[in-house]
């Protein structure tokens, strides 16, 4: 009887322990998982997100150019000697074909004068022998003679005019002629620039626009641009697009052209350039940090259901705080703005504040 009762005692006692361990078990997972709550909450990004909404954005490019002459030429002379006159004035206004410098020819003029001499005997020599052809006073071989003696005479006269005529440098056209790098007497070599001569009205005006807007550029566009020291703003046409993108920093050439009449805007100056494309009244607009720039174009982060989504996007252009999305986004989307560098697609975010 003893035995017997010890072991039902101890039957009890162990059931009772059992009871107790699954109590106490249960205790602790429960536990554990409010922990793994807490912690999640605790690990949770704390975000600023935005609602997309249509907004009306002035498509412009702001890029640097350069202002340049609408014709520029150095003058260089074709031949060598020494300079007789000089008729130009540094800075001031030439025509086409003025004359602006005069290489000494005393000696082919001489030539001139004699080989004029030898053309008019030559000259009287065919037309007696024409004359004397038709009486068949002479046979047709010494007329050939005589008139290639002619064609002759005339070449030597022709080629000494054509020399002559290069001791004359004369403007290629209407223009402004700048500081002269000779003066008179002084014996000049085709390789010395006399001066340059430039048309500035009107001017020219050379930038470049990213790739990407290669299909929004078209000639006629309007530009307005300012140039250091004058304060008015100018408005010039696009008259020419380079047809190749520059390799080096994938951009496309522009040139436009801009009344001058005043000449105030000078070659050489720095432009900022303000193009200005199609605007729109319900371009996606979505903060400069909210994007993600990857090797293959760019991202952003939508909050779906309290966590981040990483998706793709095509941008397009861009102001000082904005970029348009053409693809991705849907108005209504909510984008995640801050915190991006610690979320990863599928993380849990808080809200912080809520930009529209």
């Amino acid at each position: 009887m003893k035995i017997r009762n010890i072991v039902i005692i101890a039957v009890i006692v162990l059931f009772i322990g059992f009871l107790v361990y699954n109590k106490i078990r249960n205790t602790n997972t429960e536990l554990q998982k409010n922990k793994a709550i807490a912690a999640q909450k605790n690990t949770s990004a704390i975000v600023d997100i935005a609602i997309v909404n249509p907004a009306r954005l002035d498509n412009r490019i702001m890029s640097s150019g350069t202002i340049i002459a609408n014709n520029e030429v150095d003058l260089f002379s074709e031949i060598s000697g020494k300079i007789t006159h000089i008729y130009f004035k540094e800075g001031g206004r030439v025509t086409k074909g003025e004359l602006l410098v005069k290489i000494y020819d005393e000696d082919l003029q001489a030539q001139l004068m004699r080989a004029k001499a030898a053309y008019a005997i030559a000259s009287e020599t065919e037309a007696r022998n024409k004359k004397l052809l038709t009486k068949q006073g002479i046979s047709e071989e010494e007329y050939d003679q005589s008139r290639s003696a002619l064609d002759e005479a005339k070449a030597d006269v022709d080629l000494l005019k054509v020399q002559i005529s290069k001791t004359e440098i004369r403007s290629p056209y209407n223009g402004v002629i700048g500081l002269k790098n000779v003066s008179e007497g002084t014996f000049i070599a085709p390789s010395v620039k006399i001066a340059t001569i430039q048309e500035i009205e009107p001017i020219k005006l050379d930038f470049s626009v990213p790739e990407k807007y290669m299909a929004r550029v078209n000639v006629g566009d309007g530009v307005k641009f300012t140039v250091q020291g004058l304060k008015d703003t100018f408005t010039a046409q696009i008259f020419a697009i380079e047809p190749k993108i520059d390799l080096a920093t994938r951009s496309l050439m522009v040139r436009a052209v801009c009344p001058n009449k005043d000449e105030r805007i000078k070659p050489g100056a720095f432009a900022e350039v303000n193009l200005v494309l199609k605007e729109s009244d319900n371009a996606i607009l979505v903060p400069t940090q909210s994007i993600i720039p990857v090797l293959k174009g760019n991202k952003i982060y939508l909050l779906k259901n309290g966590k981040a989504k990483l998706i793709d996007i095509k941008t397009g252009l861009r102001n000082d705080t904005s970029i348009e999305v053409t693809e991705g986004l849907q108005a209504g989307d909510s984008i995640i703005t801050t915190g991006i560098m610690m979320l990863k697609p599928g993380s849990a975010v808080r809200i912080k504040n809520i930009e529209k």
